[in-house]
């Protein structure tokens, strides 16, 4: 008998089980009917919770104290669902509602964050510059950022001067074996230039470097303005010399650093340098140059480089033309800065209150108080004159030609129109009525600025101390002084001066010689006629011996006896004892 074919087995093993292949077919249509039924319920939910997410911001976003009715405004919902916090958190876009709902959430009897919902929120205060609310979230709840939002803490900690907290962000993010990006050093880097702090900038670029991190141009630009800061410009020109090609604002910050050291001579090499590594000096690069010129008192050569920028094809802005026309007032070089005002009127660039005031300045300086007003009010009119900046320059000019009133009216004005006062306001004005006499009003001007909580000036002090001690008013001296040293002012070495002779006015040759052996003592420089008044006092009240000291001090000093008081001191020698005036005179002559 022959054997069936296997084709025809399986057409007879199918007719014996007639309902096989129906009911294959309903397991496989039921699986599908399953899934598209999961699928509906789960996209149900998620419909559900955002529905609820929005009605949620909305009432914390809206509804005061929600705190008290939230429970029973959604009687059958589990807010402790981890899903729902990160999606509150993204829908409501705002960290510290979101903040405060987590702290309402934490005040639930049984909630318990997880690290997920944690990082979202952490992330949102991050993102919003709540560097302070991250860092309390992070204590409160102890939980471990990934990475990631780390490095985002450490930025957002480092642009809200937390700059130690940063810091020690970055010994964490080693402990896991993860190193920071470019960009975060940097941030942390910019922070410490910030902050003043070069120690720290040496201490992360250091790290940086060990921890094989690749530099960049920001990185290079803060350690040059470490150097800078610093004023090492050997150790910061060795590094745009040999270093990776720096942007130019690296070479401006050098640049400018050398002119304040008024080192011309590398400042030109700085700029060949600069060329030699194919970096072109732009208009920032010369408004640096000439800035530093002028600044140094060589604005002819800061004239000539500017003329010389125009000539090469360079068009200047408004901050150069400004710059250039204040060196020029400086200079009292009006003519060539009424030049420029017009040039720069006729290139497009409108003068704003700097230049103004630089003109206004200008104009005092030689003495044209009529072109100063006249200017002054030419600025009011395009509203630039009603500023603490613009009436402190009309205030100094009128004080230091006398116009002491004027000013005065100028600071009344001032408190009128609401325009605050500052610390060199007051103490122009109390130096001003000092040096026309007027104590009684200087004095209450330094009272109304104590009131007003504004820190005085050394000067001010000085201006007031001088007066006083010219009126013999020694006790009244006293007290500005122990005031002035209450409030942490360091006094100038001339107000030692004044005190001295104030006290010789008032015959108290003692106490005068007890200052000067304090001046002596702190290696102070005191005024050839302060030893004289003092020699001369103490000769009045026959106390020779303290005057031969005194001369003695006075000529290691290199000062020499005028004939006046050589006269008195000759005189005084002969009452005492004649015997010994000729050697006396000859060790005055020899080191006279």
């Amino acid at each position: 008998m022959a054997r069936p074919s296997s084709s025809s087995s399986i057409i007879s093993f199918l007719r014996q089980s007639p309902n096989l292949g129906i009911r294959n077919r309903s397991l496989v249509t039921g699986n599908h009917y399953g899934d598209v039924e999961g699928a509906h319920q789960h996209k149900q939910k998620q419909q559900d919770l955002e529905e609820i997410v929005k009605r949620v911001s909305e009432i914390t976003r809206t509804r005061p104290r929600w705190e008290r009715t939230l429970l029973s405004d959604f009687p059958n919902f589990n807010f402790f669902d981890p899903s729902f916090l990160s999606h509150f958190v993204k829908h409501q876009n705002n960290a510290f509602i979101s903040l405060r709902f987590f702290h309402w959430l934490s005040s639930q009897s049984g909630f318990l964050p997880d690290s997920s919902s944690c990082n979202v929120l952490f992330d949102a205060l991050v993102a919003a510059d709540a560097c302070n609310a991250a860092k309390s979230f992070l204590e409160s709840t102890n939980f471990n950022p990934n990475p990631d939002s780390r490095q985002a803490y450490i930025r957002c900690l480092c642009k809200g001067g937390l700059l130690e907290e940063a810091i020690i962000e970055f010994g964490q993010l080693k402990e896991v074996g993860v190193c920071a990006s470019t960009k975060t050093w940097n941030s942390a880097l910019k922070a410490s230039i910030r902050a003043g702090r070069t120690d720290f900038v040496w201490e992360l670029y250091g790290e940086m470097m060990n921890s094989k991190v690749e530099a960049n141009f920001d990185t290079v630009e803060c350690v040059v303005q470490a150097y800078c800061d610093e004023n090492r410009v050997s150790e910061c020109y060795k590094l745009l010399k040999d270093g990776i090609v720096p942007r130019n604002a690296a070479f401006n910050r050098l640049i400018s650093r050398l002119c304040k050291n008024k080192d011309f001579g590398r400042m030109s090499d700085a700029l060949h340098t600069m060329i030699g590594r194919k970096q072109a000096p732009d208009l920032f690069t010369y408004q640096e140059v000439v800035n530093g010129l002028c600044k140094a008192g060589k604005g002819h050569e800061g004239f000539r480089v500017f003329k010389d920028l125009k000539d090469r094809g360079y068009a200047p802005d408004r901050v150069m033309y400004t710059t250039m026309i204040h060196g020029l007032c400086e200079m009292r070089c009006l003519g060539d800065a009424r030049k420029l005002w017009f040039e720069m009127i006729r290139k497009g660039f409108l003068p704003n209150e700097y230049t103004y005031n630089s003109m206004i300045h200008g104009y005092f300086r030689i003495g044209n108080l009529q072109e100063a007003w006249k200017m002054y009010r030419e600025m009011c009119d395009k509203g630039y004159g009603e500023k603490t900046v613009s009436y402190n320059v009309m205030i100094k000019g009128l004080c230091s030609h006398g116009r002491i009133k004027e000013a005065h009216d100028l600071f009344e004005e001032m408190s009128r129109k609401g325009v605050p006062c500052n610390h060199f306001t007051y103490n122009t004005l109390v130096i001003g009525f000092c040096k026309e006499g007027k104590i009684l009003e200087g004095r209450n001007l330094l009272y109304e600025l104590l009131d007003r909580g504004i820190q005085p000036s050394a000067a001010s002090y000085a201006s007031l101390i001088e007066k006083i001690c010219e009126e013999g008013n020694m006790e009244n001296a006293k007290i500005l002084w122990d005031d002035m040293q209450k409030r942490g002012l360091k006094p100038a070495v001339h107000t030692h001066d004044f005190m001295i002779t104030g006290f010789c006015k008032q015959g108290c040759a003692i106490e005068g010689m007890e200052w000067l052996a304090t001046m002596l003592s702190s290696k102070w420089r005191p005024g050839e006629k302060t030893f004289e008044s003092l020699i001369q006092c103490l000769l009045q009240i026959d106390r020779l011996d303290y005057a031969l000291l005194v001369l003695d001090s006075m000529l290691n000093i290199g000062y020499r006896l005028r004939i006046s008081a050589c006269n008195s001191l000759v005189a005084k020698l002969c009452e005492k004892n004649p015997h010994p005036v000729e050697t006396y005179l000859e060790r005055i002559l020899e080191r006279n």
